[in-house]
């Protein structure tokens, strides 16, 4: 059976999609980004979470103090990149939970009155929504570079606070020169899924 998505959006969020590593100069505004979120954010999390918090780094003073905390390697990507956005989990999501899931307010105290509690669901609900925004750039035509190569307790300190934890810092653009590695292999099917 075939996928119901057309060829070539399947070719543009997956199948030619890559980590860019080079951009050009130009500009990435703030109504894509919007466009970007106000497309992923209905993808599932647990409970209807909404931990992910993104921190648009546009000014030039931003910038250099996020590329102090960056890993050798991707201090030039990240210097040079249209838009860096630093993609966090909100550990105190629950807060947030009466509105979002309205049938069962109760599940703010229920499961996440305590922090222990809300740390590992705040991570794995926050990597889910950090995957549909990385997807969500792709849609918009633009290319992501996500990265983890850098001081998580630096980035907290300088951006966030400790309420909030790093998961990724993106770069975000249109392709430049050079823009891909070539394309890593991956799992074929029989490897990964198996029928019991």
């Amino acid at each position: 059976m075939s996928l119901v998505l057309d060829p070539t959006a399947q070719d543009l969020l997956f199948r030619e999609a890559r980590t860019a590593n080079t951009f050009t100069g130009e500009p990435v505004t703030d109504e894509q980004v919007q466009a970007i979120y106000d497309l992923v954010k209905y993808g599932p999390t647990a409970f209807n979470q909404t931990p992910l918090r993104i921190v648009l780094v546009r000014s030039e003073e931003a910038r250099e103090r996020l590329v102090a905390h960056m890993a050798e390697g991707n201090q030039p990507k990240t210097r040079t990149a249209p838009l860096v956005a630093i993609l966090a989990a909100d550990n105190e999501f629950h807060e947030e939970l009466p509105a979002l899931l309205p049938h069962f307010p109760q599940a703010k105290d229920m499961f996440f009155s305590e922090r222990p509690a809300r740390e590992p669901a705040a991570l794995l609900n926050a990597a889910l929504q950090a995957a549909y925004f990385i997807v969500g750039v792709r849609a918009a035509g633009l290319a992501a570079g996500p990265m983890t190569g850098y001081d998580a307790a630096g980035i907290q300190k300088e951006f966030l606070d400790g309420d909030h934890t790093p998961l990724m810092v993106v770069n975000i653009g249109r392709p430049g020169e050079d823009a891909w590695f070539p394309r890593s292999p991956r799992l074929a099917y029989d490897e990964v899924v198996t029928t019991v």
